[in-house]
């Protein structure tokens, strides 16, 4: 068993500099799910979990595929804004409708698991590492790109998984909330960087176990935002916003991240992108260690 991270406090690291003088990255992060109702083992609502269909957790999440998901993406192409896509491979078969949309939006797809009912986290190596292999084939044969990245469902993970995403070619993984900065994972390869996520920021911490009003979430994304970029004058940041489409695509939610989205974009400064942009900025200034 070998523990992924070596600490480094902020303080005593390079600061890191963005592209054309940009002090600031924002990351959308979308998740684009697919939940089997015969195996309710992350219902959002867990009165419902031991019903099979799951009909309540369900159509809940699917709402996200045939709504909130279009009025994301409106949004975000309005104000052209990218996003980086965690896509279950599952949707590809699922919801193609999607798959289509997605790739016409040019946005970047990172590999998020087969389906957010079949978590990771109690695999043995073997199950794991076919699991992962098989996320990436079939999205790549979907899509015709292999995932850099990895987000896993849930967040979770074995042991065994930041040196088997690094085994199969995996960039970077974005299961670590840890950070406003990336940095390079302790694998044998040296070669997986983590990229800054959030729980405080994820749409399901703040409105479904937070219980925020959807004002309190476009207060809390604006104080976030103004705290960061102030103090990404000195060192490059990344604000990562974590959305899945059945939460933060009702219309009374989204009202509110569009005037949150327009308060970021008042900045010159402010570098919207996607996670493998991240990466290679992170890689060129040579902070990856041998």
């Amino acid at each position: 068993m070998q523990f992924p991270l070596i600490y480094e406090p902020v303080i005593d690291r390079k600061p890191i500099v963005w592209p054309e003088n940009k002090k600031l990255v924002v990351l959308f992060v979308l998740n684009v799910e697919y939940f089997e109702p015969d195996l309710p083992s992350t219902s959002v609502n867990p009165a419902f979990a031991g019903f099979v269909p799951d009909v309540y957790n369900y159509s809940w999440r699917d709402y996200g595929a045939r709504v909130g998901v279009w009025r994301i993406m409106e949004m975000l192409d309005k104000h052209n804004i990218p996003a980086t896509v965690a896509l279950n491979a599952y949707v590809c078969q699922h919801y193609p409708r999607i798959i289509e949309e997605i790739q016409k939006q040019n946005w970047e797809i990172i590999a998020h698991g087969l389906a957010n009912s079949q978590p990771i986290r109690s695999m043995e190596e073997k199950e794991e590492k076919e699991t992962i292999s098989k996320t990436i084939k079939i999205i790549e044969e979907a899509t015709g790109y292999r995932p850099k990245g990895w987000l896993g469902p849930a967040l979770a993970e074995t042991w065994n998984t930041p040196r088997l995403l690094e085994e199969i070619g995996i960039e970077y993984v974005c299961d670590w909330l840890n950070d406003e900065e990336p940095y390079q994972m302790a694998t044998p390869g040296k070669k997986l960087i983590s990229v800054p996520y959030s729980a405080e920021l994820n749409d399901i911490q703040c409105f479904l176990r937070g219980g925020y009003m959807a004002p309190d979430y476009l207060q809390l994304l604006k104080d976030q935002f103004d705290v960061l970029h102030q103090e990404s004058q000195i060192r490059g940041k990344v604000m990562t916003i974590p959305l899945h489409p059945f939460v933060i695509g009702h219309p009374f939610r989204m009202k509110y991240l569009e005037q949150a989205v327009k308060h970021m974009m008042e900045k010159t400064d402010v570098w919207f992108c996607t996670a493998s942009d991240i990466v290679r900025s992170y890689r060129a200034q040579s902070f990856v260690k041998r």
